[in-house]
């Protein structure tokens, strides 16, 4: 079984990432723990890579007026197809995401450096959100679509 990135997000949310716990401070005891679980060291140390990019304190994104629309780029559009891209404006049409974590959800999907299906990008949303300030309304919403209490495109 080929084993990748996300594949390491998805065991550290499922084990670490829920509402009462954090990824503990000893973060070498959590990589010899997924070692175990066997996951390749190179996919481990991109996993962590990955998390510590979401750390928005250095983050300097102003979020754009409710006016303004984003155009995906041609390499976007390689990694994201249409679905992908039809969900992220729908989740920012319906306030989901604003424009901030909008950028930074992309920036997490296109860091994993492979073709996303909608449910990835999902679970890619659902982690950035449980990262930023503030959004505890956002990320219930998300669980909700993810855990399929509510359609993915309300009409």
């Amino acid at each position: 079984m080929k084993e990748n990135i996300f594949d390491v997000l998805m065991y550290l949310f499922d084990n670490y990432m829920d509402e009462d716990r954090e990824i503990p401070p000893d973060n070498e005891m959590v990589k010899t723990e997924l070692l175990r679980a066997g996951f390749g060291h190179k996919d481990v140390t991109k996993a962590f890579d990955w998390l510590e990019s979401l750390a928005i304190e250095d983050l300097d994104i102003a979020a754009q007026a409710s006016s303004s629309f984003r155009i995906f780029s041609p390499f976007e559009k390689k990694r994201l197809d249409v679905e992908c891209q039809d969900l992220i404006m729908t989740l920012e049409r319906t306030g989901i995401l604003n424009s901030v974590n909008r950028e930074l959800v992309l920036d997490r999907a296109i860091a994993l450096e492979e073709t996303l299906t909608i449910d990835k990008l999902k679970w890619i949303v659902l982690i950035v959100l449980l990262n930023m300030p503030d959004e505890e309304l956002a990320l219930a919403r998300m669980e909700d679509m993810i855990y399929d209490l509510i359609p993915t495109y309300l009409h």
